[in-house]
């Protein structure tokens, strides 16, 4: 498998919050916006350990989808690794993680587990 520096996906606000999510956690070095005619794209850089170049994501995994959506109230959000991974949740106060829909006592769509 090829390792990348970077990847590129679609500019969308679900992906920018998410984007800013795993920049904030660490899982990833930097989040760019760039334009290709009329498309935007997010260009993500991924962020490697040591020397044998292990991407800090090892494991991304979408949990609700369009035909089994997934939500939970602020008390049941799931912890990923014992509180090493993040549990991204959508709520009506935006995207956020697992750790912060506990703190404001909100839950909502459990959207994706990345450890």
């Amino acid at each position: 498998m090829v390792k990348k520096r970077a990847v590129r996906v679609p500019a969308t606000n679900i992906t920018r919050n998410i984007g800013r999510i795993l920049l904030r956690e660490g899982f990833i070095e930097d989040v760019r916006e760039h334009r290709e005619g009329r498309k935007y794209l997010l260009i993500i850089t991924l962020r490697y350990r040591g020397r044998k170049g292990n991407t800090y994501i090892t494991t991304s995994e979408r949990t609700s989808k369009p035909g089994r959506r997934i939500y939970s109230n602020y008390q049941e959000v799931p912890k990923v690794l014992g509180g090493m991974g993040v549990v991204i949740v959508s709520t009506s106060q935006g995207i956020m993680t697992d750790r912060e829909a506990r703190r404001k006592g909100i839950g909502g769509e459990i959207f994706r587990y990345v450890w």
